[in-house]
C-alpha cells in the first residue's frame, strides 16, 4: 500500500511554509495600503448649496448678505452724521477765535493806559481836555457863522467877512502873515549837553496839542525862523538846523496861545521841562501877556494848481 498523502494526514507540507509565511505577511500590507491608497471620499454637496435652476427660481438672499448690507447702510449713516458734527464743530471753534480775538484787540487800549505811569497820564488827560477846548470853541464859532449867513439882507456882508477871517487864519497858519496876541516866551537853556533836535520838536508838539496857533525860534545870535506844518529839525553838533537856518543856543520860542494851558503842557512831570533837566539845561518860561510872532515863512509858488472860480 502506499503512504497516504500528507494532505490527508493533516501534517504540515514543507514545500507549503513559504506560502504561509506569505499568508502570515498579507495582513501586514493589507493594513500599510488602505493609509497611503485608499481615495478621499467626496463629501456630499449639501441641497442649500445646490446652484438654482431656472424651475426653481430665484435663490433668496443669505441671512449674512442681508446683515452686512445694513451694517454697511448703518455705518454710511454714522460717517455722515459724523462727517455733519465735525463741520459743525469746526465752525464753533472758528467762530469762538474770532470772538477772542476781537476781545483781545479790544482790550489792547485798555491795557496800555493800565501800565501807562501817572505822569504819561497826566499829559494825555491834558492833551485831552485842551482839544475838548479848542472843539467847542470851533463849534460855537461855526454856528454862530452860520447863523448870520442865513439871515437874509446881512448874509452877503457876513459871507466877505466870514471869507477874509478865514483868508487870514489860513495866511498865519502857513506862516506868510505876522500875528500878534496872548501867548509865551520860552527859553530852552543848555546844560553840560547840548539841546537835541528832537527836544524842540518835542516841545512844538506839545505847545501845538495845547493850543498853539503860531510860533517862531531863535537864537542869540540869529534871525528868527517861524515854525508851519512842514518846518523840519536836525542837529549839527552844538547847534540846531531849523528850515535850513543854523541857530545856537540858548533857543527861545514865541508862541500864541492860551498861555495857561500851554505852560502847563510843558512844565507837567515827563514832558519837555523833565527832559531838559535830565541833560543839565533849563527852561525858563515867560508869560509877558501879548506877544508877536513876525518872521514870515516863504510861500511856495504854485505850479500846477489853479484856484476854480
Amino acid at each position: 500500500m502506499t503512504e497516504p498523502d500528507d494532505a490527508m494526514t493533516g501534517e504540515p507540507d514543507d514545500t507549503a511554509k513559504p506560502a504561509g509565511v506569505a499568508a502570515e505577511s498579507e495582513p501586514v500590507l493589507a493594513k500599510a495600503v488602505p493609509a497611503e491608497a485608499e481615495p478621499v471620499e467626496a463629501e456630499p454637496v449639501p441641497a442649500e448649496a445646490e446652484p438654482a435652476t431656472a424651475e426653481s427660481g430665484p435663490v433668496p438672499a443669505e441671512p449674512e448678505d442681508v446683515a452686512a448690507g445694513s451694517d454697511a447702510a448703518a455705518s454710511e449713516g454714522r460717517r455722515r452724521r459724523i462727517s455733519a458734527a465735525g463741520a459743525m464743530i469746526a465752525l464753533l471753534v472758528g467762530l469762538l477765535a474770532f470772538a477772542l480775538v476781537v476781545q483781545v484787540r479790544s482790550s489792547a487800549g485798555d491795557s496800555q493806559l493800565e501800565t501807562a505811569r501817572q505822569d504819561d497820564l497826566v499829559r494825555i488827560l491834558s492833551d485831552l481836555n485842551a482839544r475838548e477846548q479848542r472843539l467847542r470853541s470851533q463849534i460855537a464859532t461855526l454856528e454862530q457863522t452860520r447863523g448870520q449867513l442865513a439871515s437874509g439882507a446881512q448874509g452877503r456882508e457876513a459871507a466877505l467877512a466870514e471869507a477874509r477871517r478865514r483868508a487870514d487864519e489860513l495866511g498865519i497858519l502857513a506862516g506868510t502873515l505876522a500875528a500878534r496876541g496872548e501867548g509865551l516866551r520860552i527859553r530852552l537853556v543848555p546844560g553840560s549837553q547840548p539841546i537835541h533836535a528832537a527836544t524842540i520838536l518835542e516841545a512844538v508838539q506839545e505847545l501845538r496839542g495845547a493850543g498853539a496857533e503860531a510860533m517862531q525860534i531863535s537864537g542869540p545870535t540869529s534871525g528868527a525862523a517861524r515854525i508851519v506844518a512842514s518846518t523840519y529839525f536836525v542837529d549839527g553838533g552844538e547847534s540846531v538846523v531849523v528850515d535850513g537856518r543854523t541857530l545856537t543856543g540858548p533857543y527861545t520860542i514865541t508862541v500864541i496861545g492860551p498861555a495857561t494851558t500851554m505852560r502847563t503842557a510843558l512844565t507837567i512831570p515827563g514832558g519837555v521841562a523833565d527832559a531838559v533837566g535830565r541833560d543839565g539845561g533849563n527852561v525858563v518860561v515867560d508869560e509877558p501877556g501879548i506877544v508877536t510872532v513876525d518872521a514870515l515863512h516863504p510861500g511856495k509858488e504854485l505850479q500846477y494848481a489853479r484856484p476854480v472860480s
